[in-house]
């Protein structure tokens, strides 16, 4: 087998558009609130079957493959139940050595966002947080399969970007209702904006916050994002748009070769 011969497929009796109801609950009422990503994961691919990569290493990162419509698709998703799913030096790396797995045989890519930011600390910084984190952007960006991303809570700053968002040439972006798409949190955000302000002011100008930017409809309206779509139907969404991608034909400008930040 090589990378000319397209991906495996195998029959399957699992209906594309499934709907799963439970889906619509996954997200916890408190943003400070965990939840497995594994669920969603397990009720999006066929038959319930994902093979997880690499579990033990870097989990705040989930790496993986899974079937949709009996043909493989790489899975790359945050996990909140670990580090609030952040991006350090480990997860960058691990996803970003699968992703480049993925578009060198052809892999469609499948990515699932929850990540409030990279893992801030001097350890992080004197390992190069910033060149680590940047072999995830590098890879995305260069990565010409079919990239699907779905944006189910926080994507804040930096690491949204750096997790296949529409600026890295993703196909397309859909976010559930739940998600968040701002520069960071609305509590850290307004104590730095409104610095010396009273709790009470703190409070409303939070509450604000929250109302403007704590939802993808900003994002939506400026090109960020396809489509705001409801849980329940993420299968089927991703599904049809895979199917739109199959004969997706993008070829990178050509050079000697690229120089990724090693």
């Amino acid at each position: 087998a090589n990378n000319r011969e397209g991906v495996p497929e195998r029959p399957t009796a699992d209906a594309w558009d499934r709907i799963e109801e439970s889906l619509d609950t996954l997200i916890p009422a408190s943003a400070n609130q965990p939840y497995d990503m594994h669920e969603l994961l397990s009720k999006v691919v066929d038959e319930g079957d994902f093979f997880e990569v690499q579990p033990a290493h870097g989990a705040n990162i989930i790496i993986g493959f899974g079937r949709i419509e009996g043909r493989t698709v790489g899975f790359v998703a945050n996990q909140p139940m670990v580090l609030a799913g952040v991006l350090d030096i480990n997860a960058s790396r691990k996803a970003a050595r699968f992703v480049r797995f993925c578009d060198a045989f052809e892999i469609p890519i499948v990515t699932f966002v929850d990540v409030p930011g990279f893992l801030p600390g001097t350890a992080q910084e004197h390992n190069g947080i910033i060149k680590h984190g940047a072999k995830l952007l590098f890879a995305y960006a260069e990565a010409t399969v079919p990239k699907v991303t779905v944006i189910t809570r926080k994507a804040y700053g930096g690491a949204y970007d750096v997790m296949a968002s529409k600026h890295l040439r993703g196909d397309l972006n859909y976010a559930w209702p739940t998600a968040e798409i701002a520069v960071m949190g609305a509590k850290g955000a307004v104590e730095i904006i409104f610095r010396g302000k009273t709790p009470e002011e703190i409070a409303e100008r939070t509450a604000e916050y929250e109302a403007r930017f704590a939802n993808p409809f900003v994002a939506a309206s400026k090109g960020f994002v396809d489509e705001v779509i409801q849980p329940h139907s993420t299968r089927k969404r991703i599904a049809l748009g895979l199917r739109k991608l199959r004969n997706k034909d993008l070829a990178n400008p050509w050079k000697k070769h690229d120089n990724l930040p090693l």
